[in-house]
């Protein structure tokens, strides 16, 4: 490899080539040590996005980035162990959920998650609501946790695929952010490193998705499914719905607040059924015989949550934070809710302190948009449609105009656009099956 250079690579993929395994380890490892330059890595970039990889490009691109740092050794654990991973959504507090009901379920469940940039929330922001509860785990305590209580959400470790963290910031600043070959290859590479031998997808599809057409998020389900191949992992994929947001509420506190309704036997049916879907996909892949309905039913998936949010010091009695503002948009006629736009409240949600633009950018625990009408809701004139929630008063305007277009109201005789399906297609192997 020591006859490579930067410009050779860029050139070999400028014009169409294949680039060599030798080249992906040595572009990859150069540029972590700083021996490729900003400019020429953002090339390479570009070249990709515009001519595209191959399999085994992709593959080995992964490869690189999982060598770039530490992996993660999961084996000496007494049970199975089996991830999930979202492409990301609006509402989307299901793995606050899942990963104490996989584990009640007699499954391990090494959640490493991230912090929400742009319209998506992140997990770690949701769960830094809880007072006292901290993302950054050791890896030795991550695996301590996992073999006590079976699940763990914290933060990836600095020393898990390097490489992807520093292309990840320049793809975002070069617009190469949407590359089916680059972000498949930053999710596994991340999920991977961290340790499990299984791994289900939810990929959304919809207005409030990254992937908006069904077509190009099945390409990115397969290219996932056939990297976890490539390097060990079993992985399967749940195209999800994402026209909609999931459940009422849309914020940090307010979903876990949610979440924690569910873990007691209620919330919205939306969230459930969703959340046991990708709960039989996850145990069925683990192989672990188990009925996730009758355990969230029993309460065990409760108690192993408070077990979690204590080993991370937690109060899990603790009272989430609450805004200092509420603000209410009513409906401005009878009838029913038709459609309800995820990327909309998604954006109110993020105007009114949720979310963040930059990754250095703070967030507001208690900010966030509750839907009190979902659609095929009946509403009346005056009746409630959001609640706003928000330590700062003055970003209420901007995210009241953003929600003002964010629901249809039909005449209550008209045909509903209601009734939608959550799971769109289940993707394992080579066949989509309904």
């Amino acid at each position: 490899m020591q006859d490579l250079t930067a410009t050779d690579v860029i050139a070999t993929k400028r014009d169409g080539g294949a680039l060599t395994d030798a080249q992906i380890d040595w572009a990859i490892a150069a540029y972590t040590n700083g021996t490729v330059a900003e400019e020429q890595m953002a090339a390479l970039l570009m070249a990709i996005y515009l001519n595209g990889m191959s399999p085994r490009e992709i593959a080995q691109w992964t490869r690189a980035m999982i060598n770039s740092g530490r992996r993660v050794d999961l084996s000496r654990l007494p049970r199975p162990t089996v991830d999930k991973h979202s492409t990301g959504g609006v509402g989307d507090k299901i793995s606050l959920i899942l990963v104490p009901l996989v584990a009640a379920c007699g499954a391990i469940v090494p959640q490493m998650a991230g912090r929400g940039l742009g319209h998506t929330g992140g997990t770690l922001d949701k769960m830094e609501s809880i007072p006292g509860w901290r993302a950054d785990l050791a890896v030795e305590e991550f695996v301590r946790q996992l073999d006590g209580v079976g699940g763990a959400i914290c933060a990836a470790s600095e020393d898990l695929a390097p490489a992807d963290r520093a292309l990840y910031a320049l793809r975002d600043a070069t617009a190469t952010v949407a590359s089916i070959p680059m972000i498949s290859a930053s999710i596994m590479s991340k999920k991977i490193a961290a340790g499990p031998r299984n791994l289900v997808l939810d990929v959304k599809v919809g207005t409030g998705a990254f992937m908006t057409e069904a077509g190009a998020a099945t390409e990115l389900a397969h290219t996932m499914i056939d990297l976890g191949a490539a390097h060990g992992v079993s992985v399967s994929a749940l195209l999800t719905d994402m026209s909609t947001p999931l459940g009422h509420a849309v914020g940090n506190a307010v979903e876990v607040s949610e979440a924690l309704d569910v873990l007691a036997g209620g919330g919205p049916a939306d969230v459930v059924s969703l959340t046991l879907a990708l709960a039989d996909e996850m145990l069925r892949l683990a192989r672990v015989d188990a009925d996730p309905a009758a355990v969230l039913a029993s309460g065990k998936a409760m108690d192993t949550w408070r077990a979690m949010v204590l080993a991370q010091g937690g109060d899990p009695d603790a009272a989430l934070p609450a805004p200092r503002h509420v603000e209410r948009v009513t409906a401005a006629t009878d009838g029913r809710v038709d459609t309800l736009d995820a990327m909309q409240v998604a954006r109110a949600a993020w105007r009114l302190g949720s979310g963040r633009a930059r990754k250095e950018d703070a967030v507001q625990a208690a900010a966030g948009v509750v839907c009190l009408a979902k659609p095929g809701d009946p509403v009346t004139r005056g009746a409630p449609l959001f609640e706003l929630r928000t330590d700062t008063p003055d970003r209420l305007d901007a995210a009241m105009r953003d929600l003002a277009t964010a629901v249809t109201i039909a005449p209550a005789g008209e045909p509903s656009h209601a009734g939608r399906e959550l799971v769109l297609a289940t993707i394992r192997h080579d066949e989509p099956t309904r």
